[in-house]
């Protein structure tokens, strides 16, 4: 199998028409040159170029060779400066494992002010439901970096971002909504927008309920986390969601859940990050919206 040594080897020799300037232009001795070629000859299975007094030539088997050594050494290059670049967070791709309802409340303020300093940086996001598929996908290398709940005895670096909160969404009519708090226990009776089984906002909802003594009675599932604070303004239900994921025109009315209901979120890698992903994590951490200040406000907080 030829190198890209050897191949630099060959295009210089042809462009500088003699061994000798070849050498000197690729600081090596004459004859560690000429041992190169010779290893590129027997590889291509005969001679590449005819010696002559004062210059060289190429053979048919040279000039077939040569465009094709051209094109891997231009191809060398472009991935030597693609990578660079990408090191220097001018150009590539950025892999984020997240889950759908971080992807909808923390993901487009970070996204946001990343775009503004890296342009050129794609962004790739893998999506998941529960926190231990994102976790499961992030092990088996999907992503350069995963954003959610810290992960069970994760074996990479964890970098935590902060609390997030999760508050109870209700129609702006409902008994409830003359109150800026409520314990969970207080919505024993009533029916919720739940999640789907396997949701991982459905387990939250769970937990919380558990710990205020019951069970959530669903009237609806919903598998769409953007739907669930919907179903609940229209009327359907109460839902538990996100702080982050309402926007400042919601009409619903909310309700801090007393004791509140967090989650502390991070950003994980299965190594020490590359520059590009540490450098998005940094903006992560100074850019997250864990809770909105439009929701703050409403929240009386």
């Amino acid at each position: 199998m030829a190198t890209l040594r050897q191949l630099e080897y060959l295009v210089t020799v042809v462009d500088q028409g003699s061994f000798t300037r070849a050498a000197e232009l690729l600081h090596v001795t004459q004859p560690a040159l000429s041992h190169q070629i010779r290893a590129l000859e027997r590889t291509a299975g005969g001679p590449l170029l005819e010696r002559l007094p004062r210059s060289v030539r190429l053979t048919p088997t040279g000039r077939a060779m040569l465009p094709h050594a051209r094109a891997a050494l231009a191809d060398a290059d472009r991935a030597h400066c693609a990578a660079r670049q990408a090191a220097g967070l001018d150009t590539g791709e950025l892999q984020i494992a997240t889950l759908y309802s971080i992807s909808l409340g923390v993901l487009p303020a970070a996204l946001k002010a990343w775009r503004k300093t890296s342009p050129n940086v794609g962004i790739r996001l893998f999506e998941h439901r529960h926190t231990n598929e994102l976790s499961e996908a992030m092990s088996a290398g999907q992503a350069d970096l995963a954003v959610g709940p810290a992960p069970d005895g994760w074996s990479g670096k964890v970098h935590e971002l902060g609390v997030e909160e999760l508050v109870v969404v209700v129609a702006a009519d409902d008994p409830a909504a003359a109150k800026t708090s409520i314990a969970l226990s207080e919505l024993a009776d009533r029916s919720w927008v739940h999640y789907t089984p396997g949701h991982g906002l459905a387990g939250v909802l769970n937990r919380a309920a558990a710990q205020a003594g019951f069970e959530p009675r669903a009237a609806v599932h919903t598998e769409q986390t953007a739907a669930a604070p919907a179903l609940a303004a229209a009327g359907l239900g109460p839902a538990l969601v996100p702080a982050n994921i309402l926007p400042a025109s919601f009409d619903g009315h909310l309700l801090r859940p007393d004791p509140p209901v967090c989650r502390t979120l991070t950003a994980y890698t299965r190594g020490e990050p590359d520059p590009l992903a540490a450098a998005f994590i940094d903006v992560l951490a100074r850019h997250a919206k864990l809770l909105p200040e439009h929701v703050a406000r409403r929240l009386g907080l």
